[in-house]
Order: structure tokens, then C-alpha cells, then sequence
């Protein structure tokens, strides 16, 4: 037994939702969504996907999909990772505020690069501190970044607590709502199979999270003139979504294929 625990944390995929939900239950959403939130290097974590399938895992057909003992608290999902992707978010501001620039004052690498900071900078801009706040959520890589930056740029830690509230309640409940709602029908179509349909999943909901941005910018056309600047806001978004779902989906099939065939053994023991 002790040597099938070894072997199961050892074939973790932290790019695999379902290997994260699997191996670390309740506790390790919370824990996901803070550091994602919270910490610059947890922007890696696949937070809207691993809420897609916590919402599933909470529901009647759970055990059914990912195994017995897999079931969560819905309650702790809905009342607990709201909290903890709040509290990830005000760290991120606190420390964007207290360290200022020197926190990105860093040559790019593999898990940094200049251009990250500088989309968060972007959005907030563009829609001001409140709607970037809250738009952010729903945005991978960003929605990391982009805490540390209000901070920097000087939004109060008072008003942004109230749009970090807003925010986090509509990207965390609503997902993990999408997911439980869906359980049934989800499992009708591809059983304890889930697994193997997890990139698409990935893509779709990165797509669907993406919609406030798009129904943005429609209202920013309607309300302004077809010109320059909202040309360049459109195509510059286009390309952030773009990115991110090609670059999460690619690093995702990555991570999958290298460590899929230990992973699965460790499901049938």
C-alpha cells in the first residue's frame, strides 16, 4: 500500500485536473486556486478545468466517473474556493503594492516572461481597475498577473477587495456550477472515460471564459466609433485568447503523454 501511495503522488500531472482532483481532493482546490491567484508561479495550474471537474466531482455520478471515494463537498467547493481565490488575489495585490516593479524586475524563463506582466497591464488600461479586476478572472495566465499589477499601479486594497469579491464568486461559483449541472449528462456521453476527452474539455471552457471579454468589446464598438484603438484592443485579445489555448492545451498533451502510461496504472491499482 505504501508503495501504491509512492507511486500514485509520483505519477501526478500537475497540468491534468483530474490527476490533481484524484490525488488531493477538497484541500487541494483550495490550495490550487490560492496559489494561482496568489502566487506568480502558480499561473501554470489549470484552474478552470480542475473547477469544471471539481463542479462534477461533487455531484451524484462522481464516484461513478473518477472512482470510489472521489466525492466532494459541494458546500466546500462553493463556499471554500471562493474564499481561497479571494485571499490568493489580495496577496497578489498586497505584494504587487509592497515590492512594487522589483517583483517583475526579472529576465524572462520558463516560467516568466515579460510579456505576461505586460497583457496584465494591458487589461488594466484598458477597462480601468474594477472591470479588469473582475474580467481578469476569467482569463488564464492573466487573471495571476494581473493582482500583483493592480497593486503596483496603485488601486486601493479597499476597492479592489470588493472587485476581487465580485470577481471570484462569478468565475469560481459559476464554473464549478457549470460542471455540477452538467455531471449527468457529461457522464451519459463518455462514462468513466473523461479522461481521455480532458484536452478538449480544456479548450472549450478556456473559450467559454473568454465570452465577458468578447461581450465587452461589443458593447465598447457600440457605445465608440469604429477606430484605431479599438481595432488594436480587438486583435490584441484575440491573440491573448488564442495563446492561452493553444499554449495551455499543447503544454497539457505535453505533460499528458509523458506521464500517462504510469498515470493510468495508478488509477486500475
Amino acid at each position: 500500500m505504501t508503495i501504491r501511495a509512492l507511486t500514485e503522488h509520483l505519477a501526478l500531472n500537475p497540468m491534468d485536473p483530474t490527476s490533481l482532483l484524484k490525488t488531493f481532493g477538497l484541500i487541494g482546490v483550495w490550495a490550487i486556486l490560492f496559489a494561482e491567484t496568489g502566487l506568480l508561479v502558480g499561473f501554470f495550474f489549470p484552474g478552470d478545468s480542475l473547477l469544471f471537474l471539481a463542479g462534477v466531482a461533487a455531484s451524484p455520478v462522481a464516484e461513478s466517473m473518477f472512482g470510489s471515494g472521489t466525492k466532494v463537498s459541494i458546500a466546500g467547493l462553493m463556499i471554500g474556493a471562493p474564499i481561497c481565490a479571494i485571499i490568493g488575489a489580495q496577496l497578489g495585490h498586497w505584494l504587487g503594492a509592497r515590492y512594487g516593479r522589483r517583483m517583475f524586475d526579472r529576465p524572462d524563463s520558463r516560467l516568466f516572461k515579460q510579456e505576461y506582466v505586460a497583457k496584465a497591464e494591458y487589461y488594466f488600461e484598458k477597462f480601468g481597475p474594477a472591470k479588469a479586476v473582475v474580467l481578469a478572472r476569467f482569463i488564464p495566465i492573466v487573471r495571476t498577473f494581473l493582482n500583483p499589477v493592480a497593486g503596483t499601479l496603485g488601486m486601493p486594497a479597499r476597492k479592489f477587495l470588493i472587485w476581487n469579491i465580485v470577481g471570484a464568486v462569478l468565475w469560481v461559483d459559476g464554473i464549478l456550477l457549470a460542471g455540477y449541472l452538467l455531471a449527468d449528462q457529461i457522464y451519459r456521453l463518455v462514462g468513466d472515460k473523461i479522461d481521455h476527452y480532458i484536452l478538449p474539455v480544456v479548450a472549450l471552457i478556456i473559450v467559454i471564459s473568454m465570452l465577458p471579454i468578447f461581450i465587452e468589446i461589443i458593447r465598447e464598438r457600440r457605445a465608440k466609433r469604429r477606430g484605431t484603438e479599438s481595432g488594436e484592443a480587438e486583435t490584441a485579445i484575440g491573440v491573448v485568447a488564442a495563446a492561452s489555448i493553444a499554449g495551455l492545451a499543447e503544454a497539457a498533451q505535453d505533460e499528458e503523454q509523458e506521464h500517462r502510461p504510469h498515470h493510468r496504472g495508478s488509477h486500475r491499482a
